[in-house]
C-alpha cells in the first residue's frame, strides 16, 4: 500500500526552558516549530526516494505525525544537553538515527553519524550521504533539547 509511504523527510530541531520536563519539552517543540502536532514516534527507516527538507512546511494543527524524535532535559543548572537526529541515504532507502546527551552538539552529532554508519554495516548498504540536525542547551533551570526527523507527504 503505496498511500502510507511518505517521501517528505523533514528535519528540525530545537530546545528552551520552561516550569515543568512537559513545558521546556513542550517549548523546545515550539522552537522547533513543531508543537502543535499530535507526534507518533516511529522507528528509523527513510523511506526509497523520499525528500528531505530543513523547512517545516505547514502540517494542519492536529494531524497525527509520525516522527523519529530525540529528547534530553535536565534540570543540572549550567549543564549543556544536545538532541540530534542523523539521516543516512543510501541507494535504495535509508536510516534515521537519534542520540541525546549531556555534553556538545558536536559531540552528539558524532555519535548520532556512528550509528547510522553502524546501521548500513549490519545492513551491507553503501552509505551515499548524511543529514544531520542537532540543538544545544545549556540549562538556566529545567531546559529541554530536541532534534527530529518528520515522515511526512509532499
Amino acid at each position: 500500500m503505496n498511500g502510507f509511504l511518505p517521501n517528505l523527510v523533514i528535519l528540525s530541531a530545537g530546545s528552551a526552558e520552561g516550569g515543568s520536563e512537559l513545558n521546556a519539552f513542550d517549548n523546545a517543540l515550539l522552537k522547533a516549530g513543531i508543537a502543535n502536532l499530535n507526534l507518533i514516534r516511529v522507528s528509523s527507516i527513510l523511506p526509497p526516494r523520499a525528500e528531505i527538507t530543513y523547512e517545516v512546511p505547514f502540517i494542519e494543527k492536529g494531524s497525527l505525525v509520525p516522527i523519529v524524535l530525540a529528547k534530553i532535559t535536565s534540570c543540572e543548572v549550567g549543564e549543556v544537553i544536545s538532541a540530534v537526529v542523523a539521516v543516512g541515504v543510501g541507494e535504495d532507502f535509508g536510516v534515521i538515527m537519534e542520540h541525546s546527551m549531556k555534553g556538545s552538539k558536536e559531540e552528539a552529532e558524532r555519535e548520532a553519524k556512528r550509528k547510522v554508519e553502524e546501521a548500513f554495516k549490519a545492513r551491507e548498504m553503501a552509505l551515499k550521504e548524511v543529514h544531520i540536525v542537532s540543538a544545544e542547551h545549556k540549562v538556566e533551570k529545567l531546559g529541554c533539547a530536541i532534534a527530529a526527523a518528520i515522515l511526512w507527504w509532499r
